[in-house]
């Protein structure tokens, strides 16, 4: 355990401009050659054939413009002061973790309920990860949904969350991988169990 919890050097090398960039790469190619969404997404029956790399691939392919955009966005808006204070090695293996852990999950679940051949893909997981980190962190951070609603950051994080729920419990926005969002956050919250020794709900509300 005390290895699992070792920290990193402190380091700062702009990971999430870096991820941004990636993303919008992996999306230019698409656009370019339809056929590698394919083979990025994670599509249960591609995995079951040999294709297992889509578990982490399937975070950086996108369906379409405004897929990427709002999650790009969402990205810089969280992920930059979160990887500041994280540190950029730290930032990387948890948004990578996390989101590789929730296309696992998905995996597991496609197949369960008979989707094998639905295909996930976006930042989304590992987004909502970074929420969670973002949240515990700067608890008292405020935010302005649609740049009018003032809210503080776990807050938000919690009415997102609540909404995921709520839509893939009653089958709202088909075709939005709620299960991923959620796997995605509580991927996160037990990588600050194991790997930080603490509960980011409390931080949360310990920060006031």
């Amino acid at each position: 355990m005390k290895l699992i919890r070792r920290p990193f050097e402190y380091s700062y090398f702009n990971a999430t401009l870096i991820l941004i960039g990636m993303n919008v790469l992996v999306f230019a190619l698409q656009n370019m050659a339809p056929v590698l969404t394919y083979v990025l997404a994670m599509t249960p029956v591609a995995v079951l054939n040999g294709c297992v790399w889509q578990f982490f691939t399937y975070m950086f392919a996108h369906a379409g413009f405004s897929h990427i955009i709002f999650n790009m966005i969402a990205l810089f808006v969280f992920g930059a002061q979160t990887e500041r204070y994280m540190g950029s090695k730290e930032f990387l293996i948890y948004y990578l973790t996390t989101g590789t852990l929730a296309g696992f999950f998905s995996f597991i679940v496609f197949l369960l309920t008979g989707s094998a051949y639905v295909p996930l893909l976006g930042a989304s997981g590992a987004i909502f990860a970074v929420q969670l980190a973002y949240a515990a962190f700067f608890p008292n951070s405020i935010l302005y949904i649609w740049g009018i609603l003032p809210l503080r950051a776990p807050v938000m994080v919690l009415i997102f969350t609540a909404i995921e729920l709520f839509s893939m419990l009653f089958g709202l926005s088909n075709g939005v991988a709620h299960l991923t969002h959620l796997a995605g956050f509580g991927f996160g919250w037990l990588y600050f169990i194991i790997r930080f020794n603490t509960n980011p709900v409390r931080l949360m509300l310990g920060r006031r």
